[in-house]
């Protein structure tokens, strides 16, 4: 056989499943594409997460577009962070073009303009399904991981989610949170050291300063109400496919610390929410995390261990998740070894770090005797990667550089005209785009302060009347002691010495 020949039985066998899957493109050799030679990947191996990475303007978002596609026909639904704000076009079908068409005819498959189910939604004030969470629904030690706490710190969060417990305020935002720390060191300072002990206003006033750096990247518009529920990411239409949703975040860029929390809170949610899997056969849903970095760089070391476990426990549930990036490296280790399905476009080689990096990355593939996987690295056209998947017994597929096939759907994005349309029809909009600001613990709080200053105020005023009472008692109990000490002046005079000698005088001459 020829090394052509053996290259296409590897490629063939290698790629044969017996359950479903979903076809990338098909396999390329010295530079020139097999028509046919399929690359595939089975559904049943989605949920062991994936990366797609490769330097800019080599392709790497529309095989994200691609997979998103693929997964939404066999009706399993998808979230997309679209950082760079191109992926929305996913809602209306390809004009088409003859270089698809040749791309196409190179690829062996045969090229269909489509337009997907999608939902657009934001973290932000851009238009979209606004997406949100409680304070509450963190808990403390989620919370203070966002917030990089430290362990004396983390303490002070847990008595106060604690005192709201016992007393029933619900913690819906930012707002909430911050009257309860600072009422745990004012007015309620006595209740708190008799019930929880003291609270240190050091600590207090460092929980309040992370915070004040969470609502300054936008934190005020994702604690509240009302709260996203994961299992509405699960939809899928009358056709049976699943939803494209897909969360704008051009805005984000600047805000890493609002991406990362928003991030942790959702694969949080989606973890204690979901049910167990097991070995079903496909995934519940696959989320694709864009701009991978932007969680990563910015993260502390809880948040990103926080993130790391729940990686590595959430495949369970049937979710997938695959991150996209530049560089492989912008993913931590402890994360890059459970990830699945790698899709590599081109590296390019700029400085001896850059070589450095891509025989790093080389080394992360299946070894195989038809290519250099460093020189292929920098060679790969745009549109074009080196893919190694799981096969349905967990083992990797054959390496493939690959000829990725074109998106189905518009690889731009849509106009405001038409994002107005599509938000329009949309029930989650309805559902989640109002303003709720029901009581809670700050205004259940402000009111127990207005009730306590009241009653402040009525003592006052009764412990001041009480004393002009006792005053005014005692005035007058003074007056009515010198009234009857004093005596009548005619009574004086009669009494008199003076008046006793000469009345005596007198009568003693009348004797005589």
């Amino acid at each position: 056989m020829s090394r052509t020949d053996d290259f296409l039985k590897e490629i063939t066998e290698g790629n044969t499943n017996k359950g479903d899957y979903i076809t990338l493109g098909s396999a390329m050799l010295d530079g020139e594409a097999l028509t046919n030679a399929f690359v595939n990947v089975p559904l049943k191996t989605m949920n062991r997460h994936g990366l797609i990475a490769g330097a800019t303007g080599t392709g790497k978002t529309k095989t994200l577009q691609v997979l998103a596609e693929s997964l939404s026909e066999k009706g399993i639904p998808v979230l997309l962070m679209d950082i760079k704000g191109d992926l929305s076009g996913l809602a209306k079908p390809s004009p088409g073009h003859a270089k698809i068409d040749e791309r196409h005819a190179k690829i062996g498959l045969p090229f269909e303009p489509k337009s997907f189910p999608v939902e657009v939604m934001t973290l932000s004030e851009q238009d979209g399904v606004r997406l949100r969470a409680t304070v509450s629904e963190f808990g403390p030690v989620l919370f203070s991981r966002i917030l990089d706490l430290s362990e004396t710190q983390s303490g002070v969060v847990s008595v106060i989610f604690k005192y709201c417990d016992d007393h029933k305020l619900p913690l819906l935002d930012l707002k909430d949170f911050k009257k309860i720390l600072q009422y745990a060191t004012q007015e309620g300072k006595i209740e708190f050291t008799e019930a929880y002990g003291r609270i240190s206003t050091a600590s207090t006033g460092a929980i309040l300063r992370k915070i004040v750096e969470i609502e300054q990247q936008g934190g005020a518009l994702f604690f509240g109400e009302t709260s996203f529920e994961v299992n509405d990411l699960l939809r899928v239409d009358d056709s049976g496919r699943g939803y494209i949703n897909i969360i704008r975040l051009t805005d984000i860029q600047d805000r890493p610390k609002l991406f990362s929390t928003f991030m942790l809170s959702l694969l949080a949610e989606i973890y204690s929410t979901f049910p167990e899997q097991g070995d079903s056969g496909r995934p519940e849903l696959i989320l694709f995390i864009d701009e991978a970095h932007l969680i990563f760089n910015e993260a502390s070391k809880a948040l990103l261990g926080q993130i790391e476990s729940i990686v590595k426990l959430i495949r369970s549930k049937g979710v997938g998740l695959y991150f996209v990036t530049q560089n492989p490296t912008d993913v931590p280790e402890a994360i890059l070894g459970q990830l699945g399905l790698k899709v590599q476009h081109a590296l390019r080689a700029f400085t001896a770090k850059d070589r450095k990096a891509i025989k790093l990355t080389a080394q992360n593939y299946p070894d195989t005797e038809f290519y250099d996987t460093a020189d292929v690295l920098t060679s790969l056209g745009i549109g074009e990667a080196l893919v190694s998947a799981l096969d349905e017994k967990g083992r990797p597929t054959p390496l493939a550089a690959t000829m990725m096939r074109a998106p189905m759907s518009r690889m731009d994005v849509l106009t405001d005209l038409e994002l107005s349309g599509l938000l329009g029809k949309s029930k989650l909009a309805k559902k989640y785009n109002q303003d709720i600001d029901r009581e809670s613990a700050y205004e259940m709080l402000n009111k127990k302060i207005e009730i306590a200053d009241a009653e402040d105020a009525k003592e006052k005023a009764r412990q001041e009347r009480e004393a002009l009472e006792k005053a005014e008692s005692k005035r007058r109990s003074s007056q009515s002691r010198r009234r009857s000490t004093r005596q009548n002046p005619i009574v004086k005079v009669l009494t008199s010495p003076t008046v006793i000698r000469s009345v005596l005088g007198i009568l003693t001459k009348l004797l005589k």
